[in-house]
């Protein structure tokens, strides 16, 4: 079996992969530009209410647009570019924290863009608001508590750390 072209086929899915994430978040970004304008369009007759609504929306349109863009930033440079073969503590340490941070940022203004919602339309949904506020919490302390106890395995291969660190030098 000739696994250099097996390992060509991955290397191709996470091209195409990180391609549509970033086609995906272009399509988010232009739809985001189009309710935009429906928001601000002096022309357009409708309350302040619904306008600030759609300037909501809009922000959580692009929070999404970046989190695709992230993800497929961290692909290409991850999983494409990268010439070093990492181990899988190297790998579990360093391409999910890159996802998980966008994720808890995501989350984060999603919640505000629901908190805002629900004080001007349902103040009674509020706690959804807010269940939506903990879950980045949430993920943030799990992780926090897997890369502390995940450090025994980077104490046991710090040869693969540097070649990362020297990887991430050449794809910069």
């Amino acid at each position: 079996m000739n696994f250099k072209k097996i390992h060509a086929v991955f290397v191709a899915g996470h091209l195409v992969a990180s391609v549509l994430f970033v086609a995906c978040a272009i399509a988010l970004v232009v739809l985001a530009m189009m309710d935009l304008w429906q928001a601000v369009n002096p022309t357009n007759p409708v309350t302040i209410a619904v306008r600030v609504n759609t300037v909501l929306e809009t922000i959580a349109l692009l929070t999404v647009s970046v989190a695709s863009f992230e993800l497929g930033q961290t692909i290409m440079e991850e999983e494409v570019q990268r010439d070093v073969p990492m181990s899988i503590p190297t790998r579990v340490r360093r391409f999910p924290s890159r996802f998980m941070i966008v994720l808890v940022v995501s989350l984060s203004i999603k919640s505000l863009v629901a908190v805002f919602q629900f004080v001007h339309e349902e103040p009674s949904d509020l706690l959804y608001a807010a269940a939506i506020g903990l879950v980045p919490a949430a993920l943030m302390a799990a992780w926090g508590v897997f890369i502390k106890l995940n450090r025994s395995a980077e104490e046991l291969e710090p040869e693969a750390i540097q070649w990362v660190k020297q990887e991430d030098e050449k794809v910069e």
